[in-house]
């Protein structure tokens, strides 16, 4: 069954000298019913989880990992109303992220220390960690999407259902299919990156993709030292990829070339001359506008401007440069072929342009990576921050998937 374990003492909280001078998390604005805590001895990490449901013990897991530049905070509209529903709920900061350390946040790292098969590593081992054999479900929103699916896809054993927010999944990276009679003759064929690239930067003006910006040497310094100040520069992230702003009309890409891609705001493909903070300045109005994001005070803003002013973005951003690695991608060609098979859905806002960045994923998505999809919904109301943006409306589609999956889940 998948239920936790009677024992659990080998949880417990950690004791890294640095965690014992900061604040309370949450700013106080974490809901009665969540609790912040520290697990030890996870994959290498120590990590920090905020925890829902945990007061009855054998519910059901649901594991939140959230995306960039969000912390396991993200989920704090999300937590009690799951754990209202029967669930034991756990969202941890994943790795380069928040409070979890045991993570080296330099830019000449181990790529391989962030890559996507570690993190799924991670989510398996928070999973044993809290006694459980496996999760009803694990729900991943942005980069935490990716990780949620890759659960989903290499340990369907443990992850028994997956809910995939604001970005599709497309499937692993393919292999080479009935080559081997070919003609090996002729030139090696051109690296699209670098020919999309090159497209990009012939437009007028020049514009660059944010991954490869994020993937950058110097992305960090620009995104931890912006020149508007930390929080506005977040404030202004945030503004700009949600519902509010009223630049998102976001819509079906017909390929991946440039002249496409200029469609998008900004903040996703980037003016090339200036960094990502300069973007922001840019397109963003001023902070004094902050009523325009009533779903993100100035109290639960600043928990994103002290946690990332203390451990800068370094940690995070690896994540993107996973994408650029070859040795890395070659990795997950194990997996070529493989399709996510437990019950899934997707969930996105009708403003997010992270839904359309890849040009056909959502129908690949549908049609062939995940073969057991009940639900596309595009949210009202909603960009890119749909836990916040719109809770009530992830809550109840969250409550109705796991309550149509929770029990066949539960199965041996």
């Amino acid at each position: 069954m998948c239920t936790a374990l009677p024992a659990q003492s080998f949880l417990s909280y950690a004791s890294d000298s640095d965690q014992a001078t900061l604040l309370p998390y949450g700013n106080g604005t974490l809901a009665p019913g969540i609790r912040s805590r520290m697990v030890a001895n996870i994959n290498g990490l120590s990590m920090h989880v905020l925890e829902a449901g945990f007061e009855e013990p054998d519910r059901p897991l649901v594991l939140l990992l959230h995306g960039f530049p969000d912390l396991c905070y993200a989920w704090r509209k999300i937590m009690v109303p799951l754990a209202a529903a029967g669930y034991h709920v756990i969202a941890p900061d994943q790795r380069g992220y928040g409070r979890t350390t045991g993570w080296d946040g330099a830019y000449d790292v181990d790529l391989g220390d962030f890559s996507l098969l570690t993190m799924t590593r991670d989510a398996l081992a928070l999973v044993e960690a809290f006694g459980y054999r496996c999760a009803v479900a694990v729900v991943g929103h942005d980069v935490g999407s990716y990780v949620a699916a890759w659960c989903a896809l290499i340990r369907p054993d443990v992850f028994r259902s997956v809910v995939l927010m604001s970005v599709p999944f497309t499937g692993p990276p393919t292999l080479p299919f009935d080559s081997a009679n070919r003609s090996q003759v002729g030139a090696a064929p051109e690296d699209s990156s670098n020919s999309l690239r090159a497209q990009l930067a012939a437009l007028h003006p020049p514009r660059k993709s944010y991954r490869e910006y994020y993937a950058s040497r110097e992305a960090n310094d620009n995104l931890h030292h912006p020149p508007q100040g930390l929080q506005d520069f977040l404030w202004g992230y945030f503004y700009l990829k949600s519902a509010d702003w009223k630049g998102n009309k976001p819509v079906a890409l017909k390929s991946n070339s440039a002249a496409e891609l200029a469609q998008i705001p900004g903040y996703y493909i980037m003016d090339q001359s200036k960094g990502m903070a300069e973007n922001v300045a840019e397109l963003a109005p001023s902070r004094v506008d902050m009523g325009a994001t009533p779903w993100l005070t100035e109290a639960e803003l600043n928990v994103y401007v002290s946690e990332w002013g203390r451990t800068g973005f370094q940690g995070a951003l690896n994540f993107y440069r996973v994408y650029v690695d070859p040795s890395l991608i070659a990795q997950l060609q194990l997996f070529a072929g493989r399709t996510i098979d437990v019950p899934s859905c997707f969930i996105g806002g009708k403003s997010d342009w992270a839904v359309y960045l890849t040009p056909g994923a959502v129908d690949v998505m549908r049609s062939r990576a995940c073969t057991r999809m009940q639900e596309y919904t595009l949210l009202d109301g909603a960009g890119h921050w749909l836990q916040d943006e719109q809770p009530e409306a992830v809550c109840s589609g969250l409550v109705s998937f796991l309550g149509n999956n929770t029990e066949r889940s539960q199965r041996p």
